[in-house]
């Protein structure tokens, strides 16, 4: 098993958390599991994990997406 953890500090993280929170009961497919938490207050945190390196590649590349659009969705909120 292959795994990867990002944590990503940002003054919104729980915001960003319940935009992203939903996306974590689509199945992900039989090879890859994944979790999306809040550490504190300003601290998301991913983790996934997959049996093989593409799966844990092909993973990583749609959470992160979805991270960044968050992002960028609550920085377009925030300042217009």
């Amino acid at each position: 098993m292959h795994e990867a953890i990002f944590r990503v500090e940002h003054p919104h993280a729980r915001l960003l958390f319940k935009a992203l929170k939903p996306e974590e009961k689509d199945e992900n497919g039989p090879r890859t599991a994944t979790r999306v938490w809040l550490e504190g207050e300003s601290v998301l945190v991913l983790s996934v994990q997959a049996s093989d390196i593409p799966a844990l590649r092909a993973t990583l590349n749609m959470w992160l997406r979805l991270i960044n659009v968050a992002y960028e969705m609550q920085e377009l909120v925030t300042h217009g």
